[in-house]
């Protein structure tokens, strides 16, 4: 490494650390204070005040979406977005760390402000709402909120840190039937049991599974059941996800699922309505030069890369859209969590702990670390310049 890289990777992360304590209060508020999708706006606002505070020219509510923000630094032909997390999930609060994301991404951008005009670069932090289900990246995608952007990159807390964590196609979707209500006992022939029907689409679905492809799953959970034993239910509600390992095979799989759904309708005689909800996330396409890059950067902080072992282990995120957009990469932040894994309350639990305070510190100076050494790889540098983001 040149003195002058050397320089300038040391400025960023005094940058940083000299944020430490601003970077660990934001990250423990955040967590205090739960929001679900599109509701985070103390969470988006401490982001964008912070980022503020640092110097970056805020603008918030972009893209038709009032907890999505843009802040700015730099005016260098490299234009680098950070995308920060901050929703929650129901009853069990920051149980995927999107308070350690958030508080990463604030850091990164702390650093990265330092040396951006050093290296030629324009960071950009977007705060990006609703990434469990809503996908907010999504929308900010169409509505121009990434354009320009010629690179992105993220951290996620994980059990174990990993380069990249791997990603299914994901497709959310609301069922609902619609029979007749009648006196359960006294006149239950005269009823058209709207229960009985996603029973049977329950019971479709699990057979179903076993012909399933490696990769594709589904699950869900019913939200209205019926409203009392003594009346045949005239009304049900279920909320489910489909995923499979691409776009492509999504489009193959589910079908297949709703069929189950339908078949609900067909033995009971209830009306069925299939109704998505919020657009399909996509499988994630990493740029392996850029994970490269961040995996150096991080190693040499002390973070160690966990084998990936024979078990698939994927979730889903609207940053795997991105990564179709835009080279992208979206490693995990490791937290030493196991048994607790995520979307656990005991994995909520982690996220406040010494060891998640320590990861936002290295996931904010990894991030800023990998985007200075693309900077200034003339190679990396031409690459990644050749195509910015458009969404038209």
């Amino acid at each position: 490494m040149s003195d002058g890289r050397a320089g300038t990777k040391a400025a960023a992360a005094a940058a940083v650390r000299g944020a430490t304590a601003g970077l660990v209060d934001l990250s423990h508020r955040i967590h205090a204070h739960p929001e679900l999708s599109f509701e985070e706006e103390q969470a988006s606002g401490w982001c964008a005040d912070a980022l503020a505070d640092a110097g970056f020219g805020v603008t918030q509510g972009i893209c038709g979406l009032p907890t999505a923000f843009s802040a700015s630094f730099g005016s260098g032909p490299f234009v680098v977005g950070i995308c920060c997390e901050y929703d929650a999930l129901p009853e069990i609060g920051h149980a995927c760390g999107h308070n350690v994301i958030a508080a990463a991404a604030v850091g990164a951008g702390i650093g990265l402000a330092r040396v951006a005009d050093e290296i030629g670069c324009t960071i950009r932090v977007l705060g990006t709402p609703a990434e469990e289900g809503g996908g907010g990246k999504i929308t900010m995608l169409e509505r121009g909120g990434f354009d320009g952007i010629h690179a992105s990159l993220m951290v996620h807390p994980w059990p174990s840190e990993l380069i990249q964590m791997p990603c299914l196609a994901v497709s959310h979707f609301d069922v609902e039937y619609t029979g007749r209500a009648a006196h359960a006992s006294a006149f239950p022939e005269l009823g058209v049991n709207a229960a009985d029907a996603i029973t049977v689409a329950q019971v479709a679905v699990g057979l179903l599974r076993q012909h399933a492809h490696p990769g594709n799953q589904v699950h869900g959970i019913v939200t209205l059941g019926g409203a009392a034993p003594n009346i045949v239910p005239a009304h049900t509600r279920a909320k489910y996800y489909v995923r499979a390992s691409t776009l492509e095979e999504l489009a193959r799989w589910e079908p297949r699922v709703h069929r189950c759904f339908e078949a609900g309708a067909v033995a009971t005689g209830a009306d069925v309505a299939i109704v998505p909800q919020g657009p399909v996330y996509s499988e994630f396409r990493a740029d392996d030069a850029m994970a490269a890059v961040y995996k150096r950067n991080a190693e040499a902080l002390g973070r160690r890369f966990a084998e990936t072992g024979d078990k698939v282990v994927a979730a889903s995120t609207d940053m795997a859209n991105v990564s179709l957009a835009m080279p992208a990469i979206h490693p995990t932040l490791g937290l030493d969590s196991l048994p607790a894994v995520n979307h656990q309350a005991e994995f909520a639990a982690h996220c406040v702990t010494a060891i998640a305070d320590e990861a936002v510190v290295d996931g904010a100076i990894a991030m800023a670390w990998t985007v200075a050494d693309l900077a200034t790889d003339a190679e990396q540098r031409a690459r990644l310049c050749a195509r910015a983001y458009s969404s038209t």
